[in-house]
């Protein structure tokens, strides 16, 4: 046997160790951890950054005024999961030559004008494919009392999703698949040979996938109670509630049977041969809610949550059946660093 053959093998490196080593280095100041970062001195500011890369984030031939809308919206569902109002915009965008940027920014700024949000700087560059980074700067709505935090659950809260889970992940394999959305409609392949039944789910599920809805509302009404954790569901609900536990260093019980979906995702899962369930787990790119509150405390029904399971003491989570039955909570949902992301 060689010497190098008996070195041992380094583990993989994922997105949560990464992130696990960082948070803990001196030079990031404790400010790792949340939706977005809560900026010192007076802490009266929030900060988040994402990006959509061609052919990671979407297809080589979206809209590019889809785009534009997607960029905002994943970038606005980290606000609503800290209970942050918008306030300015700053754009890098580098796309290839030929590259439409007046209907990329028209787009934009017509949605970033709906939640009073002003694009305030960025940076332009050319690029073999288009990457577009976008960041945000938020502050607190009126009458808010804290921003929200992913350590703020307590044994005792109730666990609620602000909506239905994993409609998203069926878009994406629906766009995998050939399906699209095209001025405003999307286009379903023949190929797919979707019963009539299904198609009108198909095209929510794509669009649901390519236009997401952030929760601000949802976050707003939440800043303005006295306890709770918060985080965008972006990357799977069994991850994201795996991060809350961490941060917050409590179990939770997770109630399969109360997870919300959309009409018709079962079946059309069933149809494209999905685990609907596995599907609500770890699809991700819903960006609802995920949040707790005292058991005591039941948000409006306008706001269409859903009270899926509670939080317990100690550190174990459980994926529980209808018979009350538990299972260890698999860390399901996507890492931006696997090979197979």
């Amino acid at each position: 046997m060689s010497r190098q053959s008996r070195r041992p093998r380094r583990p993989r490196e994922t997105e949560r160790s990464l992130l696990a080593w960082l948070a803990g280095r001196r030079e990031t100041a404790g400010l790792l951890g949340d939706d977005a970062a809560i900026l010192p001195p007076r802490r009266g500011h929030v900060v988040t950054v994402d990006c959509q890369i061609a052919g990671v984030h979407f297809p080589h031939d979206l809209d590019p005024a889809v785009l534009a809308r997607r960029l905002l919206a994943v970038n606005l569902s980290d606000l609503a999961a800290m209970g942050a109002r918008p306030v300015h915009a700053f754009l890098a965008l580098a796309a290839p030559s030929g590259f439409p940027h007046r209907r990329f920014f028209r787009a934009l700024l017509s949605e970033a004008a709906r939640h009073r949000l002003i694009l305030a700087g960025g940076d332009l560059s050319a690029a073999p494919a288009v990457y577009a980074s976008l960041t945000l700067i938020g502050e607190r709505w009126p009458r808010a009392r804290r921003w929200l935090r992913r350590s703020e659950a307590r044994p005792g809260d109730a666990l609620y999703l602000g909506g239905s889970v994993g409609e998203s992940a069926l878009g994406l394999e629906l766009v995998r698949r050939g399906a699209r959305l095209v001025a405003g409609r999307v286009a379903l392949p023949a190929a797919l040979a979707l019963p009539a039944a299904l198609e009108a789910p198909a095209r929510r599920a794509v669009r649901r996938h390519l236009l997401p809805r952030p929760q601000l509302g949802l976050g707003a009404w939440l800043s303005r109670r006295a306890r709770g954790a918060a985080i965008d569901v972006s990357d799977g609900v069994a991850r994201d509630l795996h991060r809350v536990c961490a941060e917050s260093v409590v179990g939770a019980v997770l109630e399969a049977d109360r997870l919300p979906r959309s009409r018709g995702f079962r079946a059309l899962a069933q149809r494209l041969r999905l685990d609907p369930m596995r599907l609500q787990l770890g699809g991700g790119e819903d960006y609802v809610l995920l949040f707790t509150l005292p058991a005591s405390l039941v948000p409006p029904t306008e706001l269409g949550c859903h009270r899926v399971g509670r939080v317990e003491a100690g550190r174990r989570l459980l994926l529980a059946d209808s018979a009350g039955r538990t299972t260890p909570l698999l860390d399901l949902g996507w890492d931006h660093l696997s090979p197979g992301a």
